[in-house]
């Protein structure tokens, strides 16, 4: 376990953790940021990838787990990711929508957050999204982010603007 809240705990995620990964990235609806649901392929690129920056950077997105169930309901975490001409700390969350609008993205965004600060002594932390993304624009408002800039980012062939928010650690 890397991250224990009220709620969840994050940890590393393993293969094992394809099919739950598949409920969340193979939903078109959950995935309209990303213009479409992932293929089988796409997810074990995902799993692969995330497992590739637990070896470099010892973070990466992970498994959200529901306390009450043990179930993996979404991930969080902290990545590293092009912003311009730099890489930036980033919190990333996605979520089973069966679990969207019940303060899971919040609580699991907020303790990566302070992770980030104490843990990775962090002078900042960013979250990136999607201009028509809303409800993730909410979560890093309720983690005290500010949007600070914009930028078209290139994905799946199609230009999407971006937002990123900022907190920066209080010293």
């Amino acid at each position: 376990m890397i991250l224990e809240t009220q709620r969840l705990y994050l940890r590393e995620m393993n293969q094992s953790d394809f099919e739950s990964l598949c409920k969340i990235l193979q939903d078109r609806d959950t995935m309209y940021a990303y213009e479409g649901a992932f293929s089988d392929d796409e997810v074990h690129e995902w799993l692969d990838r995330q497992i590739a920056r637990y070896q470099k950077w010892n973070f990466g997105l992970w498994a959200v787990v529901l306390k009450e169930t043990k179930e993996m309901i979404g991930q969080c975490g902290l990545t590293m990711q092009p912003w311009k001409e730099d890489e930036v700390l980033e919190i990333g969350y996605l979520f089973e929508r069966s679990y969207w609008h019940k303060g899971y993205a919040t609580e699991a965004a907020k303790a990566c957050k302070k992770y980030a600060f104490e843990a990775l002594h962090a002078a900042e932390v960013c979250s990136i999204i999607r201009d028509t993304n809303i409800a993730s624009q909410k979560v890093a408002i309720r983690n005290k982010m500010v949007m600070t800039d914009t930028w078209i980012k290139h994905y799946r062939g199609v230009d999407m603007p971006h937002y990123r928010y900022v907190v920066c650690r209080l010293l």
